[in-house]
């Protein structure tokens, strides 16, 4: 009902509204946030390389396909967590789950006790994005931009617009502003509505915006409109059991509210003046969701982390695939490279890097970093039945450390893209060489690590999802480990 009134009185002002010129001086910021979009979420290819496995071959999203085809495609894009808080934390600030200390999606038990099950105990995590850290809302503000959030929030209680989003419809998780089982499709179409008004008004005022809207999840027949559905069932048959209908409708209803949007940039005149980002919180949910890789959600594999990033606008050439290693934290040092905005004003503790000239100039050129290699921490239970781990990613080499067993794996991406076979045996000077950045850098950051459990006990309750199961012939902690485990079908919304 809040939302409704909102729109209404939005719609009100914006009907008396003159339109001013806008600043051309400085561009606007569309950015998208797909919930569970994974690497083979939409219906045109990733990556060029991997051009079937790196696209959906049920799901359907003409909007988001023709953005990509007027922009760039990042292949090698990772989402700096499998699960939804960090990234979108990541997103908001340049800084990794690691530093920021918000590597899950809850607390944990509020008494602190441990599930006898698990080997290793979690360290302790928070949900709550801090109060007076700089985010791109803040530092866009300080440059004359006008802010706005709409859709999933889930960084914590605090209203957005603490930090540094003017406009928003309130600190949502996934039960959206209604406080609902499935916030979609009614909140798809008001968020993009919202987003809508946000932009005319901006558009009357000649001030530039920074507008971020992000999806709650689509994967059900509950969150596709009537219509959607039928026709997906007629398109699809019966080549696909009811789960996978209901995703690619979810899906579906959610690419049409982009489609508003990006028409209502047109109808502004504004679409040649606005850079349109689109990337993902994670990988899609469950076990041949991520197309040629392996797992998906709550797992540091590839199908966890590897999500789309498609950035279109000013300068940017059309249908260009870019192989250069990227990651969440860079779309914050990114925008503000490309609002011009004064060096100094990147604040410290910053992780991420400008992918500006990446975007105009060479796309496959990587940025220098402070750091080589790419981190993804993740010491907690979830859906990989291997437990928590982190990852290190160093020119085609990853490394992934299991705390359980304290066993490494090693796998070289550019034969390997599934994670297939363990290189770590045969190459042990990378495994040392890897293994020791990893170290440094989660020391220097201050990552917390899981530290044993005085009260293990192999045949007790385990947390987390843990659906996971051991692949085909394989022996489990064998001389390579613990292979992939696929994740459910039916896994939770986060």
């Amino acid at each position: 009902m809040k939302t409704k009134l909102l729109t209404l009185f939005l719609s009100g002002m914006i009907g008396t509204a003159s339109f001013a010129a806008p600043d051309a001086a400085k561009p606007n910021f569309l950015v998208i946030l797909g919930e569970a979009q994974g690497w083979a979420s939409m219906s045109v290819p990733q990556d060029d390389r991997h051009p079937e496995g790196s696209k959906s071959d049920f799901i359907l999203t003409p909007n988001l396909d023709r953005l990509a085809l007027r922009g760039i495609r990042f292949s090698d894009f990772y989402a700096a967590s499998p699960r939804c808080t960090p990234t979108r934390a990541a997103l908001f600030t340049g800084r990794s789950p690691a530093q920021l200390q918000m590597t899950f999606v809850n607390e944990g038990k509020k008494d602190g006790t441990v599930n006898p099950g698990d080997k290793v105990t979690a360290p302790p995590t928070t949900t709550e994005l801090p109060v007076g850290i700089e985010t791109v809302g803040t530092l866009l503000q300080a440059q004359g931009y006008a802010t706005a959030h709409f859709g999933k929030w889930h960084c914590g209680r605090v209203n957005p617009r603490e930090h540094g989003f003017e406009e928003n419809d309130g600190p949502n998780s996934n039960d959206g502003p209604e406080h609902v089982e499935e916030p979609n499709p009614t909140q798809a179409y008001a968020t993009a509505q919202l987003g809508m008004d946000f932009m005319t008004r901006q558009a009357a005022a000649g001030k530039p915006f920074y507008l971020q809207i992000s999806h709650y999840p689509g994967k059900t027949p509950f969150t596709a409109r009537p219509d959607t559905l039928e026709s997906v069932k007629r398109r699809l048959g019966t080549r696909f059991d009811v789960n996978r209908i209901g995703t690619a409708a979810g899906n579906e209803e959610i690419d049409k509210t982009i489609g508003l949007v990006l028409a209502k940039l047109d109808e502004l005149l504004l679409t040649e003046n606005t850079y349109v980002i689109y990337t993902a919180d994670h990988g899609a949910q469950g076990r041949n969701a991520n197309g040629a890789l392996t797992n998906g959600k709550g797992t540091v594999w590839e199908g966890g982390l590897r999500v789309p990033l498609v950035v279109a606008g000013p300068g940017i050439p059309a249908g260009v695939f870019s192989h250069v290693r990227a990651s969440t934290v860079d779309i914050l040092p990114t925008i503000l490279e490309l609002a011009s905005a004064p060096s100094a004003s990147l604040p410290r503790g910053v992780e991420g890097i400008s992918l500006a000239g990446v975007l105009k100039n060479d796309s496959d050129k990587a940025p220098k970093r402070q750091r080589e290699e790419l981190v993804i921490h993740f010491p907690h239970y979830d859906k990989d039945e291997a437990g928590p781990a982190s990852a290190i990613y160093l020119g085609n080499h990853k490394l992934i450390r299991f705390y359980e067993t304290e066993q490494r794996q090693l796998f070289d991406l550019s034969t390997d893209l599934a994670e297939q076979h363990d290189l770590a045996a045969v190459h042990p000077e990378i495994v040392r060489d890897l293994d020791a950045r990893l170290t440094d850098y989660l020391t220097a950051e201050k990552g917390g690590l899981p530290t044993a459990n005085p009260n293990y006990d192999p045949a007790g309750e385990r947390s987390g999802d843990r659906r996971g199961g051991m692949g085909k012939g394989e022996k489990k902690g064998g001389k390579g480990g613990k292979r992939p485990a696929p994740a459910s079908d039916s896994d939770a919304k986060n």
